[in-house]
């Protein structure tokens, strides 16, 4: 078997830690310490993210023809490749990135795996923390400003690397996400593990939720993640 190599190294902010770009072969994996954060070979949930929020905003035709998508987590890009595959022309999507060296590394050491996605022209890019971006929204912007907004922060609401990604998920960050959605818009929101305590989280927070069971790997077999669907009522 061909041993990992060590490509790149990044700081998390906030005292997040370290992220380790590592690769075998063609399969790349990005490390927070010994847990893998990701893994090219295993993309299914991150795409469901996209696919299953596509499928519940559709039935608005118009709000489809001219979507506003907010993706916060670049990763390994699967979110937004799968969004770039099922959004029509007109739709805007803007990716939120913590740390600009997962840019880099999507840009350099990963380019063939995410293709042409970074350059599309519907796609652009905010580097920094999806929170204050969503706050800033939500009070510049009454009626709402995006239909869509996929979380795929950490490793869901229990976070492994930085604890003011609670400000996101606690009352406080899912009541800005509700704002920043104009009415009738999904909040959508991955994680590796079920969490009973952030369901009931987000039907406090006024959302309308519905929680899928998704496999971590295209096809059959393998681990299952979660993403819950939490509408905003029209």
């Amino acid at each position: 078997m061909l041993p990992w190599i060590h490509l790149a190294s990044a700081v998390v902010p906030d005292d997040g830690g370290t992220l380790r770009l590592m690769q075998r072969g063609h399969e790349f994996s990005i490390m927070a310490g010994a847990t893998e954060l990701m893994n090219s070979r295993l993309s299914g949930s991150e795409e469901s993210l996209a696919t299953l929020t596509w499928a519940a905003i559709v039935g608005d035709k118009a709000r489809v023809d001219g979507a506003r998508v907010l993706i916060g987590g670049m990763g390994m890009g699967f979110t937004l490749r799968a969004q770039l595959a099922v959004s029509d022309p007109r739709t805007r999507i803007t990716v939120a990135e913590l740390v600009p060296e997962v840019l880099d590394w999507a840009r350099g050491p990963m380019a063939a795996l995410h293709g042409d996605s970074l350059t599309d022209p519907r796609v652009s890019f905010h580097l920094g923390d999806i929170g204050p971006l969503i706050r800033e929204r939500a009070a510049a912007d009454p009626a709402g400003t995006w239909d869509a907004i996929l979380l795929d922060v950490d490793n869901g609401p229990e976070g492994l690397t930085r604890k003011a990604n609670d400000r996101i998920y606690g009352a406080a960050g899912l009541a800005a996400a509700r704002q920043a959605l104009r009415p009738g818009g999904v909040l959508a929101v991955w994680s590796s593990a079920p969490h009973a305590a952030f369901s009931r989280r987000l039907q406090q927070a006024g959302f309308a939720v519905t929680e899928r069971s998704v496999r971590a790997r295209v096809g059959k077999g393998g681990s299952r993640h979660v993403i819950w669907l939490a509408s905003r009522p029209s």
